[in-house]
């Protein structure tokens, strides 16, 4: 048993680290004791973000997303032992009394990505951010203190930032496979199209378009930042990947940033961030 613990944890620390570099950094600088239940839910965060880069119709990703809803809804499939996720994530539903119905929320939310239907309007992107980037913040703080409704108007403003720095972080990626989460009603308001952001060039439009997104995330991350300084210290580490966030804004709001050019940030600058972070009274716990 000893083993297949370990081998399961493991089994999530390297999937987190391979597909969610800025998360597992961000555990790196948290108690052993604390990051395993972390890299549990961050795993399962993975394995449902990538379905649909592992099936070509969205009948087959369909199906993997319903195998975790059941999963979470305790329905059949026979014992976990054989998906390390699945058993390292059980643990620390158990351990730490995780909102299953959150977790179930957020498979939801990921059937969008199997289709290639735009991202309508704000309004269903914060829907969307909340109920899949919220969540994970949300979940982690119960990690470390009991449930809260400040912490929870914490997650959610943080979640808010990350989602959508996260869309104009992968606006590249989204694009080679003609895929729009950068909101519709942006580009109508700006004169711009689908086609043009499919395009894969800037236009004023279109960055126009991103600009406003950049400001609503900066917008969020203000908030929350603004709100964290009330929050019990032994919680804040839960969101040291805002310091991550703080940095995309900062280097979004420069002209001279182009969003259609995947120009990913340094491993070694992430860590940099988020040990200087950790340090300071904003981000350290007790």
């Amino acid at each position: 048993m000893a083993d297949q613990v370990r081998d399961a944890a493991a089994f999530c620390a390297d999937l987190v680290r391979t597909h969610d570099f800025p998360r597992y950094a961000s555990t790196l600088f948290l108690p052993g004791v604390h990051r395993r239940p972390m890299l549990a839910i961050y795993a399962f965060n993975v394995e449902i973000s990538r379905v649909r880069d592992q099936v070509s119709q969205p009948l087959p990703g369909q199906m993997r997303l319903q195998w975790w809803t059941d999963f979470l809804a305790g329905q059949g499939h026979g014992g976990v032992e054989g998906n390390p996720v699945a058993f390292e994530l059980q643990w620390a539903i158990r351990t730490w009394r995780l909102p299953t119905e959150r977790l179930a929320q957020l498979i939801i939310e990921h059937e969008f990505d199997l289709y290639n239907d735009p991202m309508p309007s704000l309004s269903a992107l914060e829907g969307y951010a909340n109920d899949t980037a919220s969540t994970l913040f949300a979940c982690c703080t119960r990690i470390l203190m009991r449930p809260s409704d400040s912490v929870d108007h914490v997650a959610r403003h943080a979640g808010l930032a990350y989602g959508m720095t996260d869309v104009i972080n992968k606006l590249p990626q989204d694009i080679a496979r003609r895929q729009l989460f950068l909101p519709q009603q942006f580009l109508q308001q700006h004169g711009s199209s689908i086609e043009e952001v499919f395009a894969g060039k800037q236009t004023p439009q279109a960055r126009a378009a991103v600009d406003q997104l950049v400001g609503e995330a900066s917008k969020h991350l203000k908030t929350a930042l603004s709100l964290l300084a009330d929050v019990p210290q032994e919680v804040r580490p839960a969101f040291l990947p805002l310091a991550l966030v703080r940095r995309d804004v900062r280097r979004m709001e420069r002209r001279d940033n182009d969003p259609f050019v995947h120009r990913p940030m340094p491993r070694f600058r992430m860590l940099w961030a988020l040990w200087r972070a950790s340090r300071s009274p904003e981000f350290r716990g007790e």
